[in-house]
């Protein structure tokens, strides 16, 4: 019997050993440890999940590395740890991670109201919020479950706190696409892209890489009142490249082939009739919308041969009214129409007003009002 006793090996507190899986139960293991006694594996160092069946995990003749807790206790049990071994790996996997900056990838094991937990090899490592995205987010329900990279920026054992930092290769993720991006773009691109956001003012395009702002008077060649009401977070746009400054970049949707003043000439020539709808007034005059892009001003003076005090007194806005083209000035863009002059006869009156209006002062005045 001493023979047989020399011939088991001397084990101590903290040790790793192999054992054999000689017996399993649904809250404990039993393994060979080549010692004169078995270990004893239970539910509580094998796992955080107190609610896990061991005979699901693993099974008879089985072969796992274990820690050895305590050497014997008062039945001449070792009690032995496999969830503290992994750990331990975990931790030296930790800190080799962190210095060497490597990004890790891990499943969220759960969402906290300050940030997501993740756990690499036994070791749960805390994202805080504000470190999770480069956007804040208010709900971090979304990523319960979710598989996400991270880089680990503060390693401390002995206080058992481990930082992640998921927000840092979002920023370095944009930076590299922000750079390819204003590699290949130029002043007079079309590219495509999408409504990140939309604002009284315009709507920001994320162009892959970069946002670019397509302000609200580059929307249409027509008049846009309200860019909400043309555009939607999600949208797919194509966009024109206006202009590059720095890494600001200024979008348009007003396309050369889609600009109404290309044959403006032909269509809207002195003493041709047209039809157009009432966009705005003034007290000078009103508005008319000849077609989206090209607006054209009825003086208030020619609305009537009568003496009328302010357009509103008898058009109202929407109202499609017939008139005459009195002037056309392609290089500033102006059109002056007139309505009196369709019922004129040829020979007025020497102190009538003129149908052609300034039209520059007319636009200042509006300014000037507003």
């Amino acid at each position: 019997m001493e023979m047989v006793d020399e011939s088991f090996k001397t084990i101590h507190t903290g040790e790793i050993v192999k054992g054999t899986v000689i017996g399993v139960k649904p809250e404990e293991i039993i393994l060979n440890i080549g010692y004169k006694s078995d270990g004893i594996l239970t539910r509580n160092e094998y796992s955080n999940d107190n609610s896990l069946d061991l005979t699901t995990v693993v099974k008879v003749g089985d072969e796992m590395d274990v820690k050895i807790l305590k050497a014997g206790d008062a039945d001449g049990m070792v009690i032995l740890s496999y969830k503290r071994l992994a750990l331990d790996r975990g931790n030296k996997r930790i800190e080799d991670a962190y210095n060497n900056k490597e990004v890790l990838t891990a499943t969220v094991a759960q969402v906290l109201d300050g940030g997501l937990v993740v756990v690499v090899e036994e070791v749960r490592i805390f994202i805080p919020a504000s470190l999770v995205s480069d956007a804040y987010e208010k709900d971090l329900t979304k990523y319960a479950g979710q598989e996400i990279q991270f880089v680990v920026t503060e390693y401390n054992p002995r206080r058992r706190r481990y930082i992640g930092n998921r927000k840092m290769l979002i920023l370095a993720e944009k930076q590299e696409k922000a750079k390819a991006l204003f590699e290949t773009i130029k002043v007079g691109d079309v590219v495509e892209g999408v409504v990140k956001n939309v604002t009284d003012f315009g709507a920001f395009i994320d162009l892959g890489g970069a946002d670019g702002l397509l302000h609200i008077s580059e929307m249409s060649w027509g008049r846009v009142e309200n860019p909400k009401k043309v555009f939607k977070v999600g949208d797919s746009v194509k966009v024109l490249i206006k202009n590059i400054d720095g890494s600001k970049i200024a979008l348009s949707r007003k396309f050369d082939d889609e600009n109404p003043w290309k044959d403006a000439a032909s269509k809207y020539a002195i003493g041709n009739i047209v039809t157009g709808r009432v966009a705005r007034m003034a007290d000078f005059g009103a508005f008319i919308e000849l077609e989206p892009g090209i607006d054209a001003l009825l003086h208030v003076s020619q609305i009537a041969r009568e003496h009328i005090d302010k357009p509103s007194d008898v058009l109202t806005t929407g109202q499609e009214v017939t008139a005459k083209i009195v002037d056309f000035n392609e290089a500033d863009r102006k059109i002056s129409l007139s309505i009196k002059e369709l019922t004129a006869d040829n020979d007025k009156p020497e102190d009538e007003e003129t149908a052609t209006v300034d039209i520059e002062q007319a636009i200042a005045q509006e300014e000037e009002g507003e």
